[in-house]
């Protein structure tokens, strides 16, 4: 039997509730002394705000008014699902989280009005395939990963081969709050997204020149970056900006590495220390953001600045810097080449409402060609399987992989004591990478 406190028989006396609201207030009471026996007080799950439930007053119905209820939560450590749950076919949200359910069944997709999922803490080991012809289900979000070696992304095929000499963490918003020189968009439209950017500088090893290859006397060395730009299409703006802000750190590490390189030297050569991009741009090929690194710069008044007032701070991520000459273009120093062009790759990101190439691999093409690329989805597999989007049982993610050979090509032994520069047609022998 479960007592009543003196708190609740003085909101029951305070809102003067019918015999059948106090058997109901005690039911719920019931359910949830049982949920929380022998729980600790820590483990106890704040409420969702999304779901709220109301109980129709015996009022109410004698009246006649009817209930209109569109979300159903079942728990209970249930193992399996009743077949007349899916006979709801009005239902938008099922939350069947914090049970022991080891499958769902395929006639899941006989609820055609489903939009939210909750499968969450359950034992099930794979889904079915029906799940990927609900369409209305939103695919659920996912956070940025904040540390470097939980980053998903550029990888180096062949580890063996490198030595990581390096590791660095851009974040975007950091980056921006150190530049705006006043700016508020700067402030307001940019610091605010918390994207990131990871890079490892890589020393290639020894044993790569081998087969009669002339070692190189100075050791040499291949940054390899991946970021993740913000997503939204409306903020084209920020894309773009975050982009030059990151090839701005990338100059700055490829400088200070350098540096420390020809330490005799008294300028350094960025462009002797390759890179390789890979990154989710968001971003579209024909973006601002795609010509910026294709063509090693944009104009000032380029239209993904949406006519804000930026120019004051851009000038910190321009090829000349702060003191550089102005020629109404922000620039970069890196001589960069996409892996996959053409319409070689119809799309990389592959959802409900939207299909489009948004994620690319760049690389350094003075010093390396590509080889060969990982192609496409087949789009008659696709068809037959009745996939109009991802992520679905078969493609768990919504990116598709993309994968480059790309053929590194060393630098060339100096002439007479004058180094000579390196290019993506040079004769010498090569030796291939893959990200």
């Amino acid at each position: 039997m479960l007592v009543a406190s003196a708190p609740a028989k003085q909101f029951i006396k305070q809102r003067q509730l019918t015999s059948d609201a106090i058997q109901r207030l005690v039911q719920i009471l019931y359910v949830y002394s049982s949920l929380l026996k022998g729980m600790p007080k820590e483990k106890y799950d704040p409420p969702d705000p999304r779901r709220l439930y109301t109980i129709m007053s015996s009022e109410a119905a004698a009246s006649g008014k009817k209930s209109n209820w569109t979300e159903l939560e079942i728990s209970g450590r249930v193992r399996s699902l009743s077949s007349s749950l899916w006979t709801l076919t009005h239902l938008t949200a099922l939350h069947i989280n914090n049970n022991n359910l080891s499958r769902i069944p395929p006639e899941i997709a006989k609820l055609p009005h489903l939009v939210f999922l909750n499968l969450s803490s359950n034992k099930l080991r794979s889904l079915p395939a029906e799940l990927g012809n609900m369409v209305t289900l939103s695919p659920p979000r996912t956070t940025t990963p904040k540390t470097l070696d939980h980053f998903e992304g550029a990888r180096p095929n062949d580890a063996h081969r490198f030595a990581l000499v390096q590791k660095h963490t851009v974040e975007f918003n950091q980056v921006a709050m150190a530049n705006s020189e006043g700016s508020e968009v700067m402030l307001n439209r940019v610091m605010t997204k918390d994207n990131i950017g990871v890079a490892v500088l890589l020393e290639v090893e020894k044993e790569l020149f081998a087969s009669g290859l002339k070692e190189p006397p100075e050791k040499q060395l291949l940054l390899v970056a991946n970021a993740h730009m913000h997503w939204d299409p409306e903020y084209s703006d920020v894309k773009l900006i975050q982009t030059m802000m990151f090839l701005s750190e990338l100059k700055s590490i490829t400088e200070r590495a350098s540096s420390s390189i020809n330490s005799t030297s008294p300028t350094s050569d960025i462009g002797s220390i390759p890179i390789v991009l890979c990154a989710d741009l968001n971003s579209l090929p024909d973006s601002g953001v795609v010509e910026y690194l294709s063509n090693g710069g944009v104009a000032e008044n380029h239209k993904d600045f949406k006519e804000l007032r930026y120019s004051d701070c851009l000038t910190n991520f321009s090829c000349n810097g702060k003191n550089g000459k102005p020629d109404g273009s922000i620039t970069h120093s890196f001589h960069l080449k996409s892996s996959y062009e053409g319409n070689l790759m119809p799309y990389t990101n592959y959802t409900y409402d939207f299909k489009g190439v948004i994620d690319y691999i760049f690389f350094s093409k003075t010093h390396m060609s590509v080889l060969g690329v990982l192609g496409p989805l087949e789009t008659q597999w696709l068809r037959d399987n009745n996939i109009t989007g991802c992520p679905h049982p078969h493609i768990p993610s919504d990116h598709f992989s993309l994968l480059a050979q790309l053929e590194y090509h060393p630098p060339l032994p100096p002439l007479n004591g004058v180094h000579l520069p390196v290019h993506s047609g040079t004769a010498c022998d090569s030796k291939t990478l893959k990200e």
